[in-house]
Parts: C-alpha cells; sequence; structure tokens
C-alpha cells in the first residue's frame, strides 16, 4: 500500500498560511487562472429564478422568514465540465450550511450530485470533502486513500478542532479546491484542510459541473467572490487546450 503522507504534504501541513487575510486570494492576472465572475450579474451562471443575486460584488443567496429555502439547490458555472483543475474563491456565510460542489451532476430543480468542498457556520464541516452517498469522503485535517474497492487508510495531520481558527467567522474566507486525477486537495486560508486519493471505482467523482449551494433549513445569507480557475492536465502542468 502506498504511504499517504509525503514529505510536500507534511511540509504543508507545518507550514503557517502565507495569503494575507482579507486578501483576494484569486488574482487572474496569474497565469493560466481565468475569471467565473465578473461581480456585476449572473452572466455565466444559471440558477433558481430569483434566488441568486449579485450584492457587493459577489454571487448572493439568501434565505429569510419571509422567503425561506424550503429545498437545497445551486447556482451552476456554465463555463464547462472541468475534470483537473485549481478554482479559488472566497465565501462568506452567516447562519447554516453552503459549500462549492464540483465534479458534480446536474439534477432536477437545480440539485446536483458529486464532491463538496463543505463549509458551515458551526464549523462541523468546514474544510470537509462530502459527497451526498458517503457523506464525509475524507474529513478536515486528515489525509485518505479510498482503494477501488470502496476500503480507505486514513492518517490525520491534525485534529478538526486545531484547524479552527484557520477559518474567519462572519467575514470572507478564501478556498481552494484542487482537483487532478484521483487526488483531491481542499486549503482554507491558505492552510491544508483535507486531502484524498478518491480511487473508489463506483463512487469518485472524474469531472462535471462546479456549482454554489443554497441550503434549505433556518434562515441563512452565502456570498461567493473573486471567483477564479485554472484548469490542469491530470499530470498536473498546463493545459494545453486552454
Amino acid at each position: 500500500m502506498p504511504r499517504i503522507v509525503c514529505a510536500v504534504g507534511l511540509l504543508t501541513v507545518l507550514t503557517v498560511a502565507t495569503v494575507a487575510r482579507g486578501q483576494a486570494l484569486v488574482d487572474n492576472t496569474e497565469t493560466g487562472f481565468v475569471s467565473m465572475f465578473n461581480g456585476e450579474d449572473l452572466t455565466g451562471w444559471s440558477g433558481q429564478p430569483g434566488a441568486w443575486h449579485v450584492e457587493d460584488g459577489a454571487n448572493t443567496g439568501e434565505s429569510t422568514p419571509e422567503k425561506p429555502c424550503v429545498a437545497s439547490h445551486y447556482l451552476y458555472w456554465t463555463g464547462g465540465e472541468p475534470a483537473n483543475f485549481i478554482m479559488r474563491c472566497q465565501i462568506k456565510l452567516s447562519g447554516g450550511n453552503s459549500g462549492i460542489q464540483f465534479r458534480s451532476e446536474k439534477r432536477p430543480n437545480f440539485d446536483t450530485f458529486g464532491y463538496q468542498a463543505d463549509f458551515d457556520m458551526a464549523n462541523q464541516w468546514t474544510g470537509c470533502l462530502f459527497q451526498h452517498v458517503r457523506g464525509a469522503v475524507v474529513t478536515r485535517g486528515t489525509m485518505a486513500t479510498v482503494l477501488p474497492d470502496g476500503t480507505r487508510q486514513e492518517e490525520q495531520f491534525a485534529s478538526m478542532q486545531s484547524l479552527v481558527p484557520f477559518i474567519k467567522p462572519n467575514t470572507f474566507n478564501d478556498y481552494e479546491i484542487e482537483a487532478v486525477g484521483s487526488r483531491v486537495t481542499l486549503r482554507l486560508n491558505g492552510q491544508l484542510m483535507c486531502e484524498v486519493n478518491d480511487m473508489d471505482s463506483e463512487r469518485a467523482c472524474r469531472k462535471g459541473v462546479i456549482a454554489l449551494q443554497m441550503h434549505q433549513g433556518d434562515p441563512m445569507k452565502v456570498q461567493f467572490k473573486n471567483l477564479g480557475i485554472k484548469l490542469l492536465t491530470e499530470e498536473s502542468g498546463p493545459d494545453t487546450n486552454e
């Protein structure tokens, strides 16, 4: 069996985040990155009519007592269904739960099925990789390998609680998703949150839509801004078809 933790991974864990707090993580002038959102309207995005709007330069979903969200739904990015990429954005949550769906399938009524980079106000799921059929594919503070038959190896590099100080409440957090081949890595505010080498022959996701979640339940508000993506090959090099 291959070891899960490598020297590079350990270095990432032990290094203090270098991204300036409050500074936009996404720089669309960085080589290979392209903007996914113009900050002005919903051009390039498709969602439940009337459920999303742009506020203060951010894609915004909100559930209120007067207009509750009774069933979770998603705002789809219409720019493609990428397989291998680095996506960066900023997310701000007031109450409840949200996340970024990727390598996912569209479902009726603006639903999805696939991987989700999770984020919730209680930080029970923040920084975890979620999938509807499996729940937590990998939890915050864990590196995992999932074999083709679904069996798994796990190695914890940090406790879930020890990573909470890297999560900023009531303001924008920098979220990075890196998906290359069977490996998915999530980082928040420059800090590694989890990583998985998901080779499950039945449930691993290899490509699909990217979408932003509006979660059903109590009143809440979620905002996403500075969304950018860099397409990669499975060998982690620049995509020659970009």
